[in-house]
């Protein structure tokens, strides 16, 4: 079995104003110390590593990520792929 770890976040240049937000609350709630915050999303994945090899499994694991778990116009994402026991 193969297990991804998925972080998703908006691109720099999109504002977020869920992340705006809550660093003001922070810094209401007296963490001055923070500048910004940025909210984003982590998903995990399990694959069946039946017939996958690791870099199918990553390209598979890329091709979701294009076209349904992130939002590519307006967010980035990034990914591990990592092989465990199952």
């Amino acid at each position: 079995m193969y297990v991804a770890k998925i972080h998703v976040t908006l691109k720099p240049s999109v504002l977020d104003p869920q992340g705006v937000a809550v660093s003001g609350a922070l810094q209401h709630m007296g963490y001055k110390e923070v500048r910004s915050l940025r909210i984003g999303k982590a998903m995990e994945l399990k694959l069946d590593d039946k017939g996958l090899t690791q870099k199918a499994a990553e390209k598979r694991v890329d091709e979701m990520c294009a076209k349904l778990l992130a939002n590519t116009q307006i967010e980035r994402y990034e990914f591990t792929v990592k092989k465990v026991k199952g």
